[in-house]
């Protein structure tokens, strides 16, 4: 007989049993559980098991788990929710019922008292695009290596490669042909509207019978306005759907609300949204470039500076849209790499946390476990194991960040731009998606040496600034050890370092 492992069993309880857990998703490290009751969520329980390497409490409380592991926890617990909720089923229990509305009342009021219109924002953001991640990866990486072997093929080098590009393009530019229709699904998913409708209407943007539409004394373009432009069309017919629905009569809802709502959206989308989609993509394109070719170190060490707090707090995942436009627009986005500088600093910080402190093992093993990870572009295990909880390693470790933006930077203000044609890995998992205006060889070169620079300035700050005298003693004393002072903290809201 199979049984769950621990992990799940642990989780599940703390979480406050099947009872209060509405929803179970995961990204890349993160699981996110919807709870009903937030106020039943043991967050320090969870902290304290071994796999966890942070936690976000809230009504969707965030687990940080790490690759892997997540997406197998995650099958875990909706197998014991669905197991849970046959028996519920079974038993005809009261209880469950009476559970579920008192804790959908206390959600509601939790919601209402901790709920801001910029949290729930960058929550249906995520939720809209984090789902298309996998794919884009794979895409972007199919993609570079139909680049790699047209090159070869035209170089010369590897002429037998000839047959490769032609059957590497469909399979890597499929998905990405139909982008916006996935958008357009996932944002009527989201905010309570027929995914389909969704799709339909969001496929007007890439449609190539556009072409012959005018707007705004303007030939319309297929594609123009790309995911901004399908995201607005997936949002207008939700609230249109929902208003005929509230007056059209039963019986004719099924051919009504449908018809009148992909008619009305698709009509605002082309003589409208379309336009102004293609105005603000356009803008967000040229606006970077001005960014990068005017702003040079200062811009890349601002924003790779600033990208590990963004992490720690979620806040990345507003850039999500930002990042496909360029992608739509260039074919990469430059973006990506200067922002993967905080994931390698933080690699190197880490190294010199390991090397600062050798009488504590708790702290190393932790280490051990999660560079492997920071390697590969996966920050929130160190984040949340290593150099929040220590405090100024996790501010040295941006300082190292800043540095290798400014050189990205840099770079790009002197002709040598270096882009990631998806969204998703950093790190050295970064180097099958680069590309540039200078080909993939310089892209590769550039990015390489960034990853360095990051290494040996989160490395060197570390080692001269990450800890006070006093605080090298406490931590790699054996009371330190024994008292778990480096274990990762709970967080909530705004995490709190541990004293440096």
């Amino acid at each position: 007989m199979n049984q769950r492992p621990p992990l799940a069993d642990h989780l599940l309880r703390a979480l406050g049993g099947a009872g209060n857990v509405r929803e179970v998703e995961n990204c890349i490290t993160r699981l996110r559980v919807t709870v009903a009751d937030p106020d039943v969520v043991d967050a320090e329980a969870m902290q304290a098991l071994d796999q966890v390497l942070g936690v976000v409490p809230g009504a969707t409380t965030q687990i940080v788990l790490g690759p892997g592991l997540v997406d197998r926890t995650a099958a875990e617990l909706e197998e014991a929710l669905s197991g849970a909720a046959s028996g519920s089923a079974a038993g005809g229990g009261d209880s469950a019922t009476a559970l579920a509305a008192r804790g959908e009342a206390m959600r509601t009021e939790q919601k209402r008292r901790n709920d801001t219109p910029v949290k729930n924002a960058l929550r249906r953001i995520a939720n809209i695009f984090v789902p298309l991640i996998p794919a884009l990866i794979a895409c972007g990486i199919i993609a570079g290596l139909s680049g790699l072997a047209t090159n070869l093929v035209t170089g010369g080098q590897a002429e037998w490669l000839s047959g490769m590009p032609p059957l590497l393009g469909p399979i890597s530019q499929g998905f990405l042909s139909l982008l916006a229709v996935f958008v357009g699904i996932n944002t009527a998913r989201e905010f309570g509207g027929t995914p389909v409708i969704g799709g339909a209407v969001a496929g007007i943007v890439v449609y190539a019978g556009v072409a012959d539409v005018s707007a705004f004394g303007q030939q319309l373009q297929p594609g123009q306005g790309g995911v901004i432009g399908a995201l607005m069309a997936a949002l207008l017919a939700v609230y249109l759907e929902r208003w005929i629905r509230r007056w059209c009569p039963d019986s004719l809802a099924m051919l009504v609300v449908p018809t009148l709502t992909v008619l009305i959206t698709g009509l605002v989308t082309l003589l409208v949204l379309m336009s102004l989609a293609g105005w603000i993509a356009g803008g967000i394109a040229d606006g970077v470039t001005w960014m990068l070719a005017h702003g040079g170190p200062f811009t890349g060490f601002i924003l790779a500076g600033l990208f590990l707090p963004m992490v720690m707090l979620g806040l990345h995942q507003a850039l999500i849209p930002i990042h496909t436009t360029l992608i739509e627009s260039d074919g990469w986005t430059v973006l990506i790499p200067i922002l993967a500088m905080a994931g390698a600093a933080q690699v190197g910080a880490a190294l010199a946390v390991y090397a600062r402190l050798p009488g504590n093992t708790s702290i190393r093993r932790t280490i051990r476990s999660a560079v492997p990870a920071g390697l590969l572009g996966v920050g929130e295990p160190l984040i949340y194991g290593v150099t929040l909880p220590l405090g100024r390693p996790f501010v040295t470790a941006c300082g190292g960040a800043a540095v290798a933006g400014a050189w990205m930077s840099t770079m790009n203000m002197l002709g040598t731009s270096v882009g990631s044609t998806a969204i998703g890995p950093s790190g050295w998992a970064m180097i099958p998606l680069l590309n540039g205006n200078q080909g993939i060889g310089a892209a590769i070169g550039v990015y390489i040496v960034g990853e360095v620079i990051a290494y040996v300035f989160g490395f060197a700050l570390t080692w001269f600034f990450g800890f006070s005298r006093e605080r090298l003693r406490e931590l790699n004393s054996e009371e330190s050890e024994v008292a778990g002072t480096p274990a990762p903290v709970a967080v909530a809201g705004t995490p709190q370092p541990a004293p440096a």
